[in-house]
């Protein structure tokens, strides 16, 4: 799950810090607001996340845990609220699995768990996962809008936090997804909650005053100093998302939005107990293929 922007503002010290030696190799210089295409979009962020995989890991993987299933900063966990069912005994493929944490507890908890990410810096880190707990899942670098498996050929599909933010089309990825699921499978995703995208991206006070319009789709997009795109992110409202699914043949069967947990001390990016208490971070949608 990204902590990166997500709204046309500057991140908080701590948040730029974190993400300054994949810009410094980027040549990241600013940001700008306009179109991108498949192509670049692909480009720029393999290119981000191969840059980031070594420090994201090093910032949150003690908070994902090797083999667990992580869907938000939140904390909810798969074991908790088993939104995929009983994945014993069934194919399940993650789209977008980071470092395949999720895949790995999938994979024990009885499920054939298959994971893919477009960075292979991120699948280098699923591989010394995979070491670690000798918890061997199959790792596959794809991009989700071409996913390289056979039709009707998995029983369920997640992503917490994986590659929808970074594609220009959710109708591509929704139709690949479908396409790849037999008839009745769920297909469960996590995203930051769309209304996050009206406030700067900013886990403190200044991140609870509203500062771009909910309903400007223009992509969030840091260039290099000839304007390449080093690192985009799309933003869909919770109604595109909804006409996304019925158009692509998923039935939606519940949306959450996790509460912030009382207790919960943990900063990520723009999340912070300050804003969780306030208005939700992130949205789970729990669909079926129709």
């Amino acid at each position: 799950m990204s902590d990166h922007s997500a709204a046309p503002t500057a991140d908080t010290a701590d948040t730029a810090d974190r993400h300054a030696q994949a810009e410094l190799q980027l040549g990241t210089a600013g940001v700008a607001h306009r179109a991108v295409g498949g192509g670049e979009a692909a480009a720029a962020n393999l290119a981000w996340w191969d840059a980031d995989a070594d420090d994201y890991q090093a910032t949150h993987g003690e908070f994902l845990g090797d083999t667990d299933f992580v869907w938000c900063p939140e904390g909810v966990r798969e074991e908790d609220v088993r939104l995929l069912g009983d994945v014993r005994g069934r194919r399940v493929l993650e789209v977008g699995c980071g470092q395949a944490a999720c895949s790995r507890w999938l994979s024990s908890a009885g499920a054939e768990a298959v994971a893919t990410d477009l960075s292979g810096g991120m699948l280098r880190h699923a591989r010394e996962g995979n070491e670690r707990t000798g918890v061997a899942v199959p790792l596959v670098q794809a991009n989700a809008e071409y996913l390289p498996f056979a039709s009707g050929s998995f029983d369920a599909a997640c992503s917490a936090f994986g590659a929808l933010p970074f594609v220009p089309s959710l109708a591509t990825v929704f139709a690949e997804v479908h396409r790849l699921l037999r008839p009745g499978s769920p297909w469960v995703f996590s995203v930051t909650h769309p209304m996050r995208w009206i406030f700067p991206d900013d886990p403190g006070p200044l991140g609870l005053t509203v500062a771009q319009p909910y309903f400007d789709r223009t992509p969030y997009v840091e260039v290099d100093d000839d304007g390449e795109a080093t690192y985009v992110e799309y933003h869909r409202t919770l109604g595109d998302y909804v006409r996304a699914l019925a158009a692509g043949g998923f039935a939606l069967e519940d949306l959450l939005e996790p509460e912030w947990p009382e207790g919960h001390t943990r900063t990520w990016g723009q999340w912070s107990p300050l804003r969780g208490k306030l208005f939700p971070g992130t949205a789970i949608f729990r669909t079926r293929r129709s």
